[in-house]
C-alpha cells in the first residue's frame, strides 16, 4: 500500500509532516495551526490516514491530503 501526502511523496511509517491548513480538532477545542511539525506518524490500514500526536492531542488521525512530507 502505497500512502503519498499531498504533493504526492510517498510517506512511511514514523516520517515527519508538516501541517498544510489549519485544522480544527473535533472534541476539542485545540485548533491545529498551518506548518504544525508533527513527527512519527504511524500508518493505518487505510491509505488516505495517518496516526499521530500532536501537543495535547493523542491518537489522533489526519488525513493524508492534509499533510506535506517534512
Amino acid at each position: 500500500m502505497d500512502v503519498k501526502d499531498s504533493n504526492g511523496t510517498l510517506l512511511s511509517e514514523g516520517d515527519s509532516v508538516t501541517l498544510i491548513k489549519d485544522l480544527k480538532v473535533k472534541g476539542t477545542s485545540v485548533t491545529l495551526k498551518r506548518g504544525t511539525l508533527v513527527k512519527g506518524i504511524h500508518l493505518t490500514d487505510d491509505e488516505e490516514e495517518v496516526e499521530c500526536r500532536v501537543e495535547k492531542v493523542k491518537g489522533l488521525v489526519l488525513k493524508t491530503c492534509f499533510l506535506k512530507k517534512a
